[in-house]
This record gives structure tokens, C-alpha cells and sequence, in this order.
């Protein structure tokens, strides 16, 4: 099963003007339904850093607490 080409036939296409415009009030030819398909470059790999950074603060302040604590016995 072979594919044609998509896009309309300007020649072959109703309600074109000579040139290709389009009367006032009339609706022009959809255009032609390929697309790329999945994202056009990679995603970023690995952690953000502000996450990242936030979930450190908050280990550091954890492991601080319990070590006072731990002192204050």
C-alpha cells in the first residue's frame, strides 16, 4: 500500500482563486496531516538541582536535630 502525497492539489482544490487565495468568507483546504511524532530533542536526564538541593537542606537539618537531641541526654 504506497501513500500519495498528503497536501491537495491546488489545480484540483474548489473554491481556490487563480493563485491559490481564497474568496472573503470562504474556508481554506486543510493542510496536510503529517507530524512529528515524540518529543524534538531529548529530555534532561538526572536530578534538578533545586530539588535536589531542598531534599539535602532538609536531611542535613533532620540528622542536626536528632544529633542535638542525641547531646542534650
Amino acid at each position: 500500500m504506497s501513500m500519495g502525497n498528503p497536501d491537495p492539489d491546488p489545480r484540483e482544490t474548489p473554491g481556490l482563486e487563480p493563485g491559490g487565495s481564497v474568496p472573503v468568507g470562504d474556508t481554506p483546504p486543510a493542510e496536510g496531516s503529517t507530524s512529528e511524532v515524540g518529543p524534538r530533542h531529548a529530555p534532561p536526564r538526572g536530578w534538578a538541582k533545586g530539588p535536589l538541593i531542598a531534599i539535602i537542606t532538609v536531611a542535613v537539618l533532620v540528622a542536626a536535630f536528632f544529633l542535638a537531641y542525641a547531646l542534650l541526654l
